[in-house]
């Protein structure tokens, strides 16, 4: 078992292939915004602009947010296999803080009228309907309150473990595994916060965008989303790493349990899609089906094509224990169901903003994607330069360095 190249250099190619999508995607914001209009239209502000950025803005940031779950969830299930693929999970937490803060700006853009995504923030549309009015307690400084709460938990216990697990690498020998269990009661205690806020900051995020509608599985089903895309980024950012010489200290077996994730967490994904839509379908309720009415009226082939890349796509490709072992199969697939999830980001927020304004995918979309993942990269792996590869001290690394499937 080689233990070599433990100090990851962020290569020249990777740091200028990052600049290169951020310029490229400033570009393509700008001249969206510059062009983003619709006549006849007087309370359309920008409105697809703004929902592509937010799009990129909670994508990007729930999948630092979702690596953070899987950190915790590695130590308070105390699981052995992922201990030399630590130090990859958490440079990809490491995005939270600025997915977060792009996510407050956000935030404060709406509360300033800048943009119309959230309607609930403005007075008058309050006032005018009954609904909303209803609803307003939930909203307002209340919302504000849970909002920063959220940002304030999840930052703490990802800095946390990350400090802790750092801290661990300093000593010699940590005898007692003293720093270890320190982080598995951190992460058992994540798990509790995890559990409620991922489900709630979903609904005050991202289902408030429809503002009349609501589900109790939406919650999950966006938990499900980012979850497997934190699971892609993971697998590909190993993948890659072992393409340039480092993690030779992970095993195979490692990588194929990381495609396994992948496998049954797009099933998790089309569990909840399925039955959110097969229970307001069958119950047939106005207030709720109209949720997926406007979709299936005006994003039809954008509904069939997330279905199809997100279940039937990985189903096929990653069903055989070969395909999760080629390790060039494995990013090929990821890579698309990257994008397939991407995609769903944007069919969950395009219809309660832009609605049937929508005219089909367009540079504007793919723009925007490209910003926000020149940034992802650029943050996580100038982190990721910052570690050794390899954590010390660690009760299980021993077994993860021998671990066979």
């Amino acid at each position: 078992m080689k233990i070599e190249n433990l100090n990851f250099q962020f290569p020249s190619k990777a740091k200028m292939a990052s600049f290169i999508l951020m310029a490229v995607g400033l570009i393509a914001i700008v001249a969206m915004f510059m062009t983003d209009h619709v006549e006849g239209d007087p309370h359309y502000h920008h409105t697809r602009s703004w929902a592509n950025v937010f799009a990129g803005t909670f994508f990007f940031m729930a999948i630092a947010l979702a690596a953070a779950f899987f950190l915790g969830l590695q130590y308070a299930a105390e699981a052995g296999w992922a201990t030399t693929i630590k130090r990859v999970i958490e440079a990809v937490t490491w995005y939270l803080p600025w997915g977060l803060s792009l996510m407050m700006l956000f935030f404060i853009a709406g509360q300033l009228h800048m943009h119309g995504i959230y309607v609930w923030m403005d007075h008058e549309a309050v006032e005018a309907d009954p609904i909303l009015k209803a609803k307003s307690g939930y909203f307002g400084i209340f919302w504000w309150i849970r909002t920063i709460l959220y940002m304030i938990g999840w930052l703490y216990f990802t800095w946390k473990l990350r400090q802790t697990s750092i801290e661990a690498d300093k000593l010699d020998v940590d005898v007692n595994n003293s720093y270890h269990w320190k982080n598995v009661k951190l992460g058992a205690w994540f798990m509790v916060l995890f559990a409620v806020t991922s489900s709630t900051s979903a609904w005050d995020w991202v289902m408030s965008i429809d503002a009349h509608w609501f589900s109790t599985l939406f919650g999950w089903y966006i938990f499900a989303g980012m979850w497997i895309s934190a699971m892609v980024t993971v697998t590909m950012l190993i993948v890659w790493l072992r393409r340039i010489g480092y993690l030779e200290f992970v095993t195979e077996s490692t990588v194929h349990d990381m495609g396994k994730w992948m496998f049954a967490i797009s099933f998790l994904w089309t569990y909840l899609y399925f039955s959110q839509f097969m229970l307001i379908w069958y119950s047939d309720i106005p207030e709720e089906v109209i949720y997926f009415q406007t979709r299936w009226e005006s994003y039809k082939a954008l509904m069939w094509t997330v279905l199809f890349v997100n279940f039937a796509f990985p189903m096929i490709m990653l069903m055989s224990r070969d395909s999760k072992r080629n390790f060039f199969f494995l990013v090929f697939v990821g890579g698309i169901i990257f994008v397939g999830h991407y995609l769903d980001m944007i069919m969950i927020v395009m219809p309660g903003t832009v609605g049937h304004h929508w005219t089909g995918l367009s540079w504007r979309e793919f723009g925007t994607f490209f910003f926000f993942l020149g940034l992802f990269i650029y943050v996580v792996l100038n982190n990721l330069s910052k570690r050794p590869l390899l954590v010390k001290n660690h009760p299980f690394l021993d077994e993860a360095l021998h671990h066979t499937t």
